[in-house]
C-alpha cells in the first residue's frame, strides 16, 4: 500500500491495517527463525508499512484536534 492509498484510507481502516501487518511480521520473523523465509526484505517492508501508518494517523488525530 503506498503512502497516498493510506492518506485516503479512515483512522479505523488503519488500525485493522496495522494489526494484519503485525500479524505478518510476526509470521516473518517465525520463518526467519526456522529458516524458511526466503525473502528477508519481507521484514523491513512491513515495518516501514506499520511505521507510515502510524504516521498518518497521528497526522489525522493532530488534523482534526
Amino acid at each position: 500500500m503506498k503512502l497516498e492509498e493510506m492518506r485516503e484510507k479512515s483512522v479505523d481502516e488503519l488500525k485493522s491495517a496495522i494489526v494484519d501487518w503485525k500479524k505478518d511480521l510476526f509470521t516473518y520473523k517465525m520463518q526467519l527463525s526456522t529458516h524458511k523465509l526466503e525473502n528477508t526484505a519481507l521484514i523491513s517492508k512491513t515495518k516501514k508499512m506499520i511505521a507510515q501508518a502510524k504516521t498518518v494517523i497521528k497526522e489525522k488525530e493532530v488534523q482534526n484536534a
